[in-house]
């Protein structure tokens, strides 16, 4: 009867002592979810668990608030727009207490440095939304629990500063460092942790993580740095990694030497290309498989803090359990599995217009580009400086030469270009893809080759159309093609070959799309339109010069129309020489065109070896089919260098045998030639392929 009476007086005291006018229990719960709250209560029950402030106005939370509640467990403070400041020792000597929420609390400014002390139990601490500058002080918190710190949504805390987290926890820890205001990482920031995870995510102001951020820390395992601006990973504390999370991190272009990263397991990055790096790259299971690397893990952690008290995480919980009472005479284990190779799992996937390979995927074509870059190069510069420096009036068809060794000079400047890029980054393109595909280098190498080959294109067709009209109308000079026309006409087509040239660094289709710096973007239909525009201009123009040369063919052979010999003889090497060269291109315009219209035939790997032994081959032969070997060209070679006082004699050679040309040529029209200077150089016209002695 005794007992019964001590109880109900028990329950009643521990009735009225939850009574409160703003406040009210749930069982040990305690629970003010008022906004008549303006100071913290001074009766909370001494025997509750859990607190919960929730829409209240409490201004301040006062010293030693909840000292005495020894069987406190969980604290919430949340939606709490009045609360500035929350003085020493109110999270103090609470040995149950093992979770702490304090959220949405925009006025929350202040927290003392002596708030969380002495916190045996905690597991999780959340500071959320609130308006603190600095990170909460948590190194006199010595949990023997493995602790998860969710700091997240601080918008104006700035700096994470050196040993910010030493003695939060025995054990180890997890930080949530996630969508806050975090600028700068000092270096040891982690020290004396055992870090199991660092969030970092969205943390869009962080450019930079320290050499020596990781050094004192043991980990991370796990580190997620995505949406943020950080460049470059340190250099040190990455052997631990086995997940990698760097999303939407577009200025980490670059990866640290593979080599450091012995642990990882999985990788989540912003760039295809990232992923080539693990593509080939081989790991022994050695460092993963726990009972491979029993002694190794024993004596990294004797090492440290001189075999004090050790984390206690889930990966070395895995190593004790089968350290204990382990004897290889008793068990059986397969230790083929200690040098099975790991591969990383990676994402995302490289795709098929960046396939896991250097620039030029063959050895043999990183050989043929530069000799046919540095052959087109020469070729092309020769014949410029002869044709412009040559003392005899510039023609319709010296001036139009001149602009088709022009383009054909900046196709060898793109392979080259592409070449000198191919071996700075080879077997190690990965790491430079980004900064090259979208950089201003690559975007220059694709103007380049657009603009020179449209150029090209076109200054072959008015070369044609030029032929097939003096051959026409031979006998009408009233009707010959003048400089002036010619210059008109070219003007239009520099404009032109520029302005498509230029489309895609504004958009229109992209030259970032491969490695090799051509327009293959058809992801929009303006890109799709654009490409498709350009390859059946040039199938076109290949068309007009077919009708022309057919046109010139039956003039020829048409005994009525009276044609000179010269460009007769003319006409029928121009049409070899023109149909080679496109013969040579319709290979790269037939599977351009499937490509375009999305029935690709082949990879973007293939289309490499088009790039390099079809697409130059005009630039290379040009220069020397056009002009090196002709006896015009040999002619202005010669007299070039009789300037320096070279070659003299054969200067003079072909001084005469022009003058005597000269002389019957116009003799036969039935007039007498001008001074060499004032010469018209019908002569000097693409000269026969038969002149070459």
């Amino acid at each position: 009867m005794f007992l019964v009476f001590t109880c109900s007086l028990i329950l009643l005291a521990s009735c009225s002592s939850c009574q409160h006018h703003t406040c009210h229990c749930a069982g040990r719960i305690f629970i003010c979810q008022e906004s008549k709250v303006v100071q913290l209560p001074r009766d909370i029950p001494t025997n509750a668990t859990e607190l919960r402030f929730v829409l209240t106005k409490m201004r301040v939370i006062p010293k030693g608030a909840f000292a005495g509640l020894l069987d406190l467990e969980k604290i919430e403070i949340s939606q709490n727009d009045a609360l500035e400041v929350i003085e020493a020792k109110v999270f103090s000597n609470l040995p149950k207490l093992h979770e702490i929420r304090i959220e949405k609390a925009n006025n929350l400014v202040y927290i003392d440095q002596d708030a969380f002390q002495h916190l045996p139990s905690l597991r999780y601490l959340l500071i959320s939304n609130t308006g603190l500058r600095f990170l909460p002080v948590v190194q006199k918190v010595h949990s023997f629990q493995k602790v998860l710190l969710d700091i997240q949504d601080n918008i104006n805390i700035r700096t994470i500063e050196r040993n910010s987290f030493m003695g939060l926890s025995s054990e180890s820890v997890i930080l949530w460092l996630n969508k806050n205001g975090i600028q700068e990482i000092e270096n040891h920031a982690f020290n004396g942790t055992y870090l199991d995870e660092l969030n970092l995510s969205d943390n869009q102001n962080l450019e930079k993580l320290p050499n020596e951020v990781f050094q004192g820390a043991n980990g991370p395992v796990v580190l997620d740095i995505s949406r943020t601006k950080i460049s470059f990973l340190p250099g040190h504390g990455l052997e631990l990694i086995k997940k990698l999370r760097a999303r939407s991190t577009y200025n980490l272009k670059k990866l640290p030497d593979l080599s450091k990263f012995r642990s990882l397991i999985e990788a989540n990055f912003t760039y295809p290309s990232h992923c080539c790096a693990f593509t080939n790259w081989k790991r022994q299971n050695t460092e993963l498989h726990p009972i491979c690397s029993i002694s190794q893990a024993k004596q990294d952690l004797d090492e440290q803090h001189g075999n004090k008290i050790h984390r206690r995480s889930a990966a070395e919980d895995y190593i004790s359990n089968y350290a204990i009472g382990f004897d290889p005479s008793e068990n059986e284990f397969d230790y083929g599995l200690c040098n099975e190779v790991v591969n990383v799992a990676c994402s995302p996937k490289p795709d098929a217009f960046n396939p896991c390979e250097d620039i030029m995927g063959y050895t043999i074509l990183r050989v043929l580009i530069w000799f046919i870059s540095i052959l087109a190069i020469t070729g092309n510069i020769v014949v410029l400086i002869i044709l412009i420096s040559s003392q005899y009036k510039l023609t319709v068809p010296r001036f139009l030469m001149c602009n088709l060794a022009f383009a054909d000079l900046c196709i060898g400047i793109y392979l080259l270009f592409i070449a000198s890029v191919d071996i700075q980054t080879k077997s190690q393109y990965y790491n430079y893809a980004i900064d090259w595909q979208t950089g201003a280098g690559c975007n220059a190498a694709g103007f380049f080759t657009v603009f020179a080959s449209e150029l090209s294109v076109y200054t072959l067709t008015v070369i044609t159309l030029e032929r097939w009209h003096t051959i026409t109308y031979a006998m009408q000079l009233d009707r010959k093609v003048r400089f002036r026309h010619a210059v008109i006409i070219m003007i239009f087509g520099w404009m032109f070959a520029f302005t498509v040239a230029l489309l895609p660094i504004f958009g229109v289709s992209s030259y970032m799309k491969v490695s090799i710096c051509l327009p293959m973007d058809i992801e929009t239909p303006f890109s799709q339109a654009y490409v498709i525009f350009l390859l059946v201009l040039n199938v076109l123009a290949f068309v007009i010069i077919c009708a022309c040369y057919i046109c010139i063919y039956f003039t020829v052979r048409n005994p009525n129309v009276i044609s000179s010999n010269s460009d007769t003889k003319i006409a029928k090497r121009m049409a070899i020489l023109i149909f080679t060269d496109f013969l040579c291109m319709a290979p790269i315009s037939f599977f351009a065109i499937s490509a375009s219209l999305k029935v690709p035939l082949i990879t973007v790997s293939k289309s490499k070896i088009l790039l390099v032994l079809f697409y130059p081959i005009n630039s290379c032969a040009n220069p020397f089919l056009y002009a090196i070997f002709t006896k015009t060209f040999r002619r202005d070679f010669f007299i070039l260098l009789s300037k320096f006082g070279c070659c003299e004699m054969q200067a003079q050679i072909y001084r005469t045998d022009t003058s005597s040309s000269a002389h019957n040529f116009h003799t036969r029209n039935g007039h007498y030639p001008p001074a060499s200077k004032n010469s018209d150089g019908t002569i000097y016209s693409l000269v026969p392929l038969n002149h070459l002695n």
